[in-house]
């Protein structure tokens, strides 16, 4: 108690000093589970009080917790925080919310408001393995210990063997009412608003700042929407199916650039995308190529890229942590599988369905030549001037069915009539009408 009360001693001493002038009062929100969009708004959050020179910040609480590897990263900034960082607790501040409020100078509770269940529990409300459990006791202990707070009631928070008198019993876990938080330390006040914390500690000269989020930061929620993403997923795959149906194009693979990048960014900088599910999503792509580009026909790497591109696209979604779904919502995982495929179903519909309709439109006219070039005005079948009808050569490429033969030294642009020809295969012309000669293997 001695040093509970050498703590309040030393904070009001040093409080004295913002007593002179108008306070800004910055307030920020924790209204929602403790995840990494959370914790990259109050990363934000904090940074913005630092730029509006605030006096005082306020985090206006009501959570259930979250995800303790982002609550720590907040319990982290508060501590290292500048100015006074108070928390106002509007009914619940449990589990990582717990942690975040303790790691606030001061305490302010609504009546009938609780704070502490701290336990770590996974996805479906069970206990956490013990390696989460203490974990958990330690930073709650080492916090409460930063702050002037009873670290062994923070434990207490976290751990039901911890027997306190007075205050726990072995069996139960430490959850404070108001009063209760009142007569152990752990929170200074009973109020009824943030006005009143700030009437309760004789501040009456204050400018209120409310932080929102940017425009920029709403686009990147916006993005963050499944609905939305899901359109993206359908835009990527759907412009990289159509590229390779209509080479040459262009925008459609630049529409999918763009929506990849829509994707990706507001995921990363959330702290759901990490690097190495970028790398997982880079790397199928590149599997992907391989197999239509350079491996015949439809196989391993064709289906390992498809596996880690639809992969990565869920795991992205998710809040994981390196395969870990412990702390996962089921609920979660059937939403991110649902928009990925359902994305990818939709731009297969899209490629058939209107892929057809496009070509068939002025403005694919204007970028493909669909115009038949008729003999009557000009236009000859053939551009060889020598008869090759019945020439051997040898496959210069792969041909699959399409790519390049050699005659007598000379490159011609060949096709077979659909097999697989290897390149240095011997080759017969079978037909030189049009641009490319038509070729059959001379093993045939």
């Amino acid at each position: 108690m001695s040093l509970l009360l050498l703590a309040s001693a030393t904070a009001m001493a040093e409080w004295q000093e913002y007593q002179e002038g108008t306070l800004r009062v910055f307030v920020l929100e924790i209204r929602d589970d403790i995840d990494p969009r959370m914790n990259r708004y109050v990363d934000l959050a904090l940074q913005q009080a630092t730029d509006e020179n605030a006096d005082i910040v306020i985090v206006n609480m009501d959570t259930y917790g979250g995800a303790v590897s982002d609550a720590n990263d907040i319990r982290t900034r508060i501590l290292e925080y500048e100015k006074p960082v108070w928390v106002y607790i509007n009914n619940d501040a449990a589990s990582a919310g717990a942690l975040i409020s303790i790691a606030c100078d001061s305490i302010y509770m609504v009546p009938g408001a609780n704070i502490g269940a701290a336990t770590v529990v996974t996805a479906d409300g069970a206990a956490a393995p013990d390696k989460y459990q203490s974990y958990m006791r330690s930073i709650m202990r080492s916090t409460a210990e930063e702050t002037g707070r009873d670290p062994l009631i923070a434990e207490g928070m976290v751990d039901d063997r911890v027997e306190i008198e007075g205050v726990t019993e072995a069996g139960k876990i430490v959850t404070f009412t108001t009063t209760e938080a009142i007569k152990n330390g752990y929170c200074e006040k009973e109020v009824a608003s943030i006005q009143d914390i700030l009437e309760k500690n004789n501040i009456v000269d204050y400018e209120l700042i409310e932080y929102g989020l940017s425009a920029t930061e709403r686009v990147i929620a916006f993005f963050l929407n499944p609905a939305v993403s899901s359109i993206l997923i359908l835009v990527i795959t759907g412009g990289i199916f159509f590229e390779l149906q209509t080479p040459g194009v262009g925008f459609p693979l630049a529409a999918a650039g763009v929506a990849l990048v829509m994707y990706l960014v507001p995921y990363y900088l959330n702290g759901l995308a990490e690097s190495w599910e970028i790398a997982v999503f880079v790397a199928g792509l590149a599997l992907i190529a391989l197999e239509v580009f350079v491996i015949p026909g439809f196989g391993v790497a064709g289906i390992l890229g498809i596996g880690a591109v639809v992969g990565s696209l869920i795991f992205m979604m998710l809040a994981n942590d390196a395969f870990d779904f412990d702390f996962v919502d089921s609920s979660d995982i059937v939403i991110a599988a649902s928009v990925v495929l359902g994305g990818m179903v939709g731009s297969i519909i899209l490629l058939f369905v209107i892929g057809y309709r496009f070509t068939k439109s002025n403005m694919f006219k204007r970028v493909a030549l669909v115009d038949t070039q008729n003999s009557d005005e000009g236009f000859t079948s053939t551009s060889y001037t020598e008869d090759l009808m019945g020439r051997e050569g040898t496959a210069f490429t792969i041909l699959r069915p399409s790519g390049r033969i050699e005659i007598e030294d000379q490159l011609y642009d060949a096709y077979t009539r659909g097999e697989y020809i290897e390149k240095g295969d011997k080759v017969v012309v079978i037909s030189q009408e049009g641009t490319s000669l038509k070729v059959r293997s001379k093993k045939e």
